[in-house]
């Protein structure tokens, strides 16, 4: 599928939503992000055997890095869900890194306090004043990414560019992908599909389980998210005439084929999968509002999971 056929309204047709806003600014957040990145030295060395935390978007975040920093070669890394994170209490990892946009998410503070004293511990997060920042031996501060809107877009895509430089990845054309797509139109499929599956490989697995989350939360759609190859083994049973299957980064060899047989849409842009992860971002703002439902505060969802005792 192009990137675009029909017209759509551009971000900035959605006055009053803070979401339109935060996407659109992430281009120039990741020059920041990289920048930034280039001049601290923050995060665990190479060789040491890290554990990586997060919920929610942070989560997959969280394993888009630990794929990654494993891929070139850094050191063992694990990612985990800080709510199913009591492994850390019988593994030796050398490290910590949590990853979160407010700093006040109980799981993680939970687990951060936990570890006091006996890990090391690094934070990335929005709110440079939340409680975090008291609990972690070393902050990374994006407070420039900070958001108003639930529905997280430019701080876990910022946090994640900031980790990948680290690792010494070229970002700049993921920045030039990203602008390109905010000035772009959108398929009119896209805006009336009825079902999402999107799939990774290797660190993009993560972008994956993020974006099927990014469309569940703003436009209460049916999504799914698997590994590329997975996809075969069962789901690719629910593609039909009306929904859409998207890849991120390189698709498997026959794949497209495979989908197109089914009726169903194949996207595989050749974007860099974070200015993929953005094109979703911005499918998601648009159907939401076609939708006549608010992107900034979706159904049942807060800004921060707070809970009691």
């Amino acid at each position: 599928m192009s990137q675009s056929t029909e017209p759509s309204a551009p971000v900035e047709a959605a006055p009053g939503h803070h979401m339109a806003a935060e996407l659109a600014s992430q281009p120039d957040l990741w020059e920041q992000a990289i920048a930034q990145a280039g001049s601290e030295q923050l995060l665990p060395a190479d060789g040491r055997r890290v554990a990586v935390i997060g919920c929610g978007t942070s989560w997959f975040m969280a394993q888009a890095y630990a794929a990654a920093r494993e891929a070139a070669g850094r050191g063992e890394t694990d990612a985990f869900a800080a709510s199913e994170a009591s492994v850390l209490a019988t593994r030796s990892y050398d490290s910590i890194v949590a990853i979160t946009r407010s700093g006040t998410t109980s799981e993680i503070l939970s687990m951060l306090n936990k570890v006091k004293g006996s890990t090391p511990t690094v934070v990335l997060l929005g709110d440079t004043g939340s409680p975090a920042t008291r609990v972690a031996d070393a902050v990374v501060g994006l407070p420039y990414a900070d958001e108003s809107s639930v529905v997280q877009t430019r701080f876990a895509t910022t946090a994640l560019v900031y980790l990948l430089t680290t690792l010494g990845e070229d970002l700049t054309g993921a920045v030039a992908d990203a602008r390109s797509v905010l000035e772009g139109a959108t398929d009119q499929e896209l805006l009336d599909a009825e079902q999402f599956s999107f799939l990774g490989t290797g660190w993009t697995v993560g972008l994956a389980h993020e974006a099927a989350l990014k469309m569940r939360e703003g436009v209460q759609g049916w999504t799914e998210s698997y590994p590329a190859m997975e996809y075969r083994h069962g789901p690719i049973s629910i593609a039909a005439p009306g929904r859409v299957t998207w890849s991120f980064g390189d698709a498997p060899v026959g794949l497209d084929a495979e989908v197109a047989a089914t009726g169903a849409s194949f996207v595989d842009s050749g974007l860099h999968p974070l200015a993929d992860l953005v094109r979703v971002h911005k499918v998601t703002l648009e159907r939401a509002l076609a939708r006549g439902l608010n992107p900034d505060v979706p159904r049942n969802l807060s800004r921060s999971v707070i809970l009691e005792g």
